[in-house]
Formats: structure tokens, C-alpha cells, sequence
């Protein structure tokens, strides 16, 4: 493997890294950066993606929208308090583009509820576009494929 892609691995498993740390800690605010300006983030379920259904559970187009996301979860929405553990694993390339990645990785989401209920609250996949800007990796497209085609109710903060 040439140095430059052993980099790039690097890169992208430090984006991912990143990503589910942020929304672990609860650095929501900070969420929205991970992403291109013109983005498109989708939850799904895998049966509503399979038949090329374009709504999700969340659905955004810009990463204005993800910022709006983040305000109406910090300043509207009332849910109760509970916490996400992510855990990513198998980062495949499947195409790459001029400067465009097409990633596709496996997830699973731990939900700890307030309490201390813990559920294994969602798996599945991102089927992903990365991009460089200005010399850092970010999301151009991020479509979390769940592989249940029941979600709680209570999908209150991304995936």
C-alpha cells in the first residue's frame, strides 16, 4: 500500500473518529462542521433506501439545516436526557471520484436512558461522500441506513 494511501486511511478513520465523539459528548453544536456547506444528511430505515424512497426519520439538505437541527434539540424539543455510544468499524472505499470518496462503514449506536436503561438503539450503515475542503475531510453526504425498519420514536439526536 503507497504511503499516500495509508494517509488517506488515516484521514478518513480520524473523520469518523471525530464524528461519533462529537455526538457521544454531546458537542452537538459542533456537529454541523463535520459537513460541506451544500450537504445532504438522511436517517432511513434499509426497505424505504432499497426502494429509493427519499424521505427519512431526518432529512436535511444544507448544513444550515443541521444547525437548525441542533437549536430546535437544544431550545424546543423536550425529550428525556439520555446518551449515545457509537461504535464504527469497516471503512470501505467503494469508488473514488476526482476529489469525492464513496465510503461505506457499519454502526451501532448503545442508548443509555437517564435512569441507566441501556438498549442497543440502532445498526446499521452510512453510506457516505467525503470531500476535501481545505485540506480536511467532510461530509458531502451522509445517509445512515438502518438496518431495522423500526426505530423508537424517540430519535432525537443524530445518528
Amino acid at each position: 500500500m503507497q504511503l499516500e494511501a495509508v494517509v488517506c486511511r488515516l484521514e478518513l478513520e480520524q473523520l469518523y473518529t471525530n464524528y461519533v465523539h462529537c455526538l457521544d459528548a454531546d458537542q452537538l453544536e459542533h456537529w454541523p462542521d463535520f459537513f460541506t456547506e451544500d450537504c445532504f444528511y438522511r436517517v432511513t430505515s434499509a426497505e424505504n433506501y432499497e426502494a429509493g424512497m427519499p424521505l427519512g426519520l431526518i432529512h436535511a439538505t444544507s448544513r444550515n439545516m443541521l444547525k437548525d437541527r441542533v437549536s430546535a434539540l437544544r431550545e424546543a424539543n423536550i425529550y428525556e436526557p439520555q446518551r449515545y455510544r457509537h461504535l464504527v468499524s469497516s471503512i470501505k472505499i467503494v469508488e473514488e471520484r476526482e476529489a469525492t470518496l464513496e465510503l461505506v462503514t457499519n454502526f451501532m449506536v448503545v442508548r443509555t436512558m437517564q435512569e441507566g436503561d441501556m438498549t442497543l438503539f440502532a445498526a446499521g450503515r452510512y453510506l457516505d461522500q467525503v470531500r476535501r475542503v481545505d485540506g480536511a475531510w467532510k461530509f458531502a453526504s451522509k445517509n445512515v441506513v438502518l438496518d431495522s425498519r423500526q426505530i423508537d420514536t424517540l430519535l432525537a439526536i443524530p445518528i
